[in-house]
């Protein structure tokens, strides 16, 4: 599927941050009330870890949202490698906005880099090989399409957005449609067209899938000698996807077997907030 970028998201971004905004602020910032309203105010961004950044469209439509006279000079882009200590961007503008959109402004950076910064890990890992690695729907709910996103920003890769817009046929599926080829045979005429992936668990459930015309077929949990004998049976006829099991001592292994993709939930649910710092001056 191909790589979401960000001028598919900018609803969305709209829309994330008018939740975030009415979730932290409600019916008003009390503690900002405290400043007068006149008041301006500048501030920066560090990193107090290095990091790949992510993000930055949504730090922009929160100061936009709470206060179109806050202007935001970044000092970085999307995809760059930062150093702890490192300015990312800098505010100016009245400080009751400065203040009252802090917080949901570093939890999308925060957050949206933490994906960068492990997907551009394990991008790293497989240099110089073919694969490529794929995200899943294991995603903040509310957040799918900002994380894929992200996840291309650290050099991976999309796969399916959800449920509509590709099949991925499990063991259940083929258990409740008869078989795996009862299965791809009623995708293709579902929805012609649309990429149809089924999960196999052993070379002769690849050689149904191969028949019956999966166009990418996920290998779950196959052992290497497995996987290296799917490369060589299926010769081109479908895509190859690695899935289940896979950590850092294992995935370079896996992706010189030849398979085409490697999916990792690890992408956008196993990662922590990277570690932001405000300050403010008057």
């Amino acid at each position: 599927m191909p790589n979401l970028t960000l001028a598919d998201l900018s609803s969305e971004i709209e829309a994330n941050v008018r939740r975030a905004l009415a979730e932290d602020i409600g019916s008003g910032d009390i503690t900002a009330q405290l400043i007068p309203a006149e008041r301006l105010a500048s501030a920066r961004v560090i990193t107090r870890e290095e990091a790949v950044i992510c993000g930055t469209a949504w730090v922009d439509a929160v100061f936009r949202q709470l206060d179109p006279r806050v202007a935001v000079h970044w000092q970085v882009q999307d995809g760059d490698k930062v150093s702890a200590d490192q300015t990312l961007f800098r505010l100016e503008g009245p400080a009751r906005a400065l203040l009252s959109g802090e917080r949901s402004a570093l939890n999308f950076l925060q957050t949206l880099s933490a994906v960068a910064t492990r997907c551009r890990h394990y991008a790293d890992l497989v240099v110089g090989t073919q694969v490529k690695l794929l995200d899943t729907r294991k995603t903040l709910p509310g957040l799918r399409l900002a994380q894929k996103y992200a996840v291309t920003c650290g050099g991976c890769h999309n796969h399916r957005i959800g449920l509509y817009d590709a099949f991925l046929i499990k063991e259940n599926h083929i258990a409740a449609c008869g078989g795996i080829a009862q299965a791809i045979n009623t995708a293709h005429q579902i929805a012609p067209g649309k990429p149809v992936e089924v999960e196999v668990e052993s070379l002769e459930e690849l050689r149904e899938a191969l028949e019956a015309g999966a166009d990418i077929v996920m290998l779950d949990e196959l052992s290497l000698e497995d996987m290296r004998e799917a490369v060589r049976l299926t010769a081109g006829r479908a895509k190859l996807e690695a899935s289940g099991g896979i950590n850092d001592s294992t995935l370079r292994v896996i992706a010189e077997t030849g398979v085409d993709y490697i999916s990792l939930g690890t992408l956008t649910k196993d990662v922590n907030a990277v570690d932001l710092s405000m300050r403010l001056a008057l």
